[in-house]
């Protein structure tokens, strides 16, 4: 969820205004209710951790000074509950009886986003954390979604992003050994049936390092029988979990929300439907806003999830044929015209990126023009891979950068939210693309619809409206510095960021690749100022570089 869509609704609801706060609240509920529940596993403390949650919110909304770091403020305070919580609970053993009574998160996701395969072995093996993975892994999860920064992450939890990235490894290789467990489990073994006889089926750490140690050992139990694939890639097209039906959210604020709502019913936001309608899986809900401020959920969600459509990239190649038309999908309204070069000519620091046409496939680029390079290096080394959200590097000196797109729609298709420039001091400019085909161009000799960019099977990427096609290899001269940050959310993609040379860049963009080439590289580099800069470009560095305006900055 885009705290940048929610910011009049915050400004209007720290006014006063009503309506403002009860769609603030309706809105948030679910990522909230998604953290404490998967941090707690569902336990019967949940309803009351989300409502202490909410409640201090509110009450508290007024201090909030940055609209844009909402998001980070709520998850800090559902953290901070979920400790508290933690804190004042007694030693005292769970009743057996209302422990078996209430479905565990696991199970809950499991079920209403109907979860399959390695998807539902993720989710099941959260059972076999410790409490404060559980906790970890109830945020990491979202940063994978796309629903949070790392730094988030890192300040939910009150450490460094560099501590934060130890406990996450730590974390996974935990999940990863929980996995086989959940998977050993489903086919065990004779020794495996005779180790668990005395097992009372609920998952705890001396059970987890027992069956661990009874795979390592086993050939049988020990045996995948297929690509594992990491968690990560599994759970970017896991979906939020709906507020469960009768979920009752009681908040006694006085004059701080409506005393009386005469609607009978509301849907869920616009916004909201956007994070629970990912790819595999839709879902609906509804709520009623009753006197007081409470909210209940009045609609179960759908029991099939809804048929995938796939969606058109916006800007597509001159010489690919259209994709046919899902059944019952709206005809999207044609693009803007794109002109062969931008749209304005001006010195640097007003020059922004502008759609342009494709070049007939293998026509010969311009002259590169040779700037001066003295070296630049990285904080990532000679070769940076950046495939999560909040992933950055920065580029420091002056000459070529090579920045290597690797677009994924088979985990994750969707809008693509695109990659930001920030902290700039000095100059940066896009000189040259290249890497022997744009992203939208055609890919398969069987299939009409495929492309960099996805197909009508998998789903599409789409870039943003207005927004430069990238090629595979897109280069950059950089005279100063400047932090580029991965900003994945809507759509699965990595960047591989090297510092490189005229000379690279040169071979790249007037011979192509060995095999597979279409079309020739694309020189944008005049020489002179009126060379284009990148979207997403700032002189700022803004809390979360994917609020920076999609025309650049300078």
């Amino acid at each position: 969820m885009d705290t940048r869509q929610w910011r009049d609704t915050i400004a209007a609801a720290q006014d006063g205004d009503r309506r403002a706060l009860d769609e603030l609240v309706e809105g948030w509920l679910p990522l909230v209710y998604n953290i404490v529940g998967r941090a707690l596993n569902g336990h019967a403390d949940v309803d009351d951790v989300v409502q202490e949650t909410m409640l201090r919110a509110v009450d508290n909304l007024g201090s909030l000074r940055d609209p844009d770091s909402f998001r980070s403020w709520l998850v800090a305070i559902a953290m901070r509950q979920i400790r508290d919580r933690a804190r004042r609970r007694t030693p005292a053993p769970l009743d057996e009886s209302a422990a078996h009574e209430a479905a565990d998160f696991a199970e809950l996701t499991v079920l209403r986003l109907q979860l399959e395969g390695q998807r539902r072995e993720v989710a099941e093996a959260v059972r076999w954390l410790d409490d404060e993975d559980r906790q970890l892994l109830s945020l990491w999860w979202l940063e994978v979604a796309g629903e949070l920064t790392r730094r988030e992450l890192a300040a939910a939890v009150g450490i460094s992003r560099q501590h934060a990235a130890v406990r996450v490894q730590r974390m996974k290789e935990r999940l990863e050994t929980s996995r086989g467990i959940v998977r050993a489990l489903d086919g065990a073994c004779p020794d495996l049936r005779e180790l668990t006889a005395p097992w009372n089926n609920r998952p705890d750490s001396v059970w987890r390092k027992r069956l661990a140690r009874h795979i390592r050992g086993c050939g049988y139990c020990g045996d995948t029988r297929e690509a594992v694939v990491p968690a990560e890639r599994l759970l970017v097209g896991i979906a939020l979990v709906p507020v469960p039906v009768g979920f009752t959210l009681a908040l006694t604020l006085g004059s701080k929300t409506a005393a009386a709502v005469t609607v009978a019913s509301v849907s869920w936001s616009a916004k909201v439907m956007g994070a629970l309608t990912q790819p595999l899986v839709a879902a609906t809900a509804g709520a009623t806003i009753v006197a007081g401020g409470a909210y209940v959920v009045t609609r179960t969600p759908d029991t099939a999830p809804a048929p995938r459509v796939a969606v058109s990239p916006t800007a597509a190649s001159t010489h690919r044929p259209p994709a046919p038309a899902a059944v019952g999908t709206p005809t999207a309204s044609p693009p803007p015209v794109p002109s062969a070069t931008p749209t304005r000519t001006a010195r640097y620091g007003s020059v922004v990126d502008a759609v342009d046409r494709a070049p007939d496939p293998d026509t010969p680029p311009a002259a590169l023009p040779h700037r001066l390079e003295t070296g630049v290096t990285s904080t990532g080394g000679a070769h940076a891979v950046m495939n999560h959200r909040g992933d950055s590097v920065t580029l420091t000196g002056k000459g070529y950068v090579l920045v290597r797109w690797q677009i994924s729609p088979q985990y994750r298709s969707g809008s693509l939210v695109m990659p930001a420039w920030t902290g700039l001091k000095g100059e940066l400019f896009h000189v040259a693309s290249g890497g022997g085909r744009r992203m939208d161009d055609p890919v398969s000799a069987t299939d009409s619809t495929a492309t960099g960019m996805g197909n009508t099977t998998v789903g599409y990427a789409v870039p943003p409206e207005g927004t430069q096609q990238m090629w595979q290899n897109e280069y950059f001269w950089i005279d100063g510095s400047v932090t580029l940050t991965v900003n994945e959310r809507g759509a699965d993609y990595g960047l591989s960021v090297f510092p490189s040379t005229w000379d690279a860049v040169e071979k790249d963009i007037t011979t192509g690749p060995d095999r597979g080439v279409r079309r020739y590289g694309l020189v944008r580099d005049t020489g002179k100022d009126d060379t284009p800069v990148p979207q997403y470009l700032t002189r700022s560095t803004p809390a979360d570089p994917a609020t920076v305006a999609q025309e650049s900055r300078v």
